[in-house]
């Protein structure tokens, strides 16, 4: 089950934030097609916000196809973003858990961490597909096409 968590000091909408912690879960397995997402008077209770922005995010949920209110019974997920690789237990995100302890241990907070990432996202996005870069000396690994 998700338990929505609200940041009043983000700057980024309540109901966006509340569809975008849908879609985590939705994305690391947490939750599944057939699973029925808290009624708006429950997430009401637990966050303090108003009934209509929980409605407004479970209609941008709807309108993206990833859940269906059902009359009388609730909103349920109809589709999964999940992919294995992102699985509790897939090697990759062991190795990210591994990273993020050692940056905690390095004195990281999870805002450094945060931007860590973030850059490390925009780096990899601007680099040539099948372009590698060896975390040692700064030295580049040969991409795929170099070495045929």
């Amino acid at each position: 089950m998700i338990e929505f968590q609200v940041d009043r000091h983000s700057g980024v909408a309540t109901y966006l934030q509340l569809a975008n912690q849908v879609k985590q879960a939705l994305r690391l397995g947490v939750l599944e097609p057939g699973d029925r997402l808290p009624t708006a008077r429950a997430v009401v209770e637990a966050t303090a916000i108003n009934p209509n922005t929980v409605l407004k995010a479970y209609r941008e949920l709807e309108r993206e196809g990833l859940v269906e209110p059902r009359p009388g019974q609730g909103t349920f997920v109809t589709r999964s973003l999940s992919r294995p690789e992102a699985a509790a237990d897939s090697p990759l995100r062991a190795d990210l858990v591994d990273w993020v302890t050692r940056a905690h241990a390095a004195g990281l907070g999870r805002e450094d961490v945060l931007a860590l990432v973030e850059a490390a996202l925009a780096e990899a996005a601007a680099r040539p597909r099948g372009a590698a870069r060896s975390t040692r000396a700064g030295t580049e690994r040969p991409s795929r096409e170099d070495t045929t």
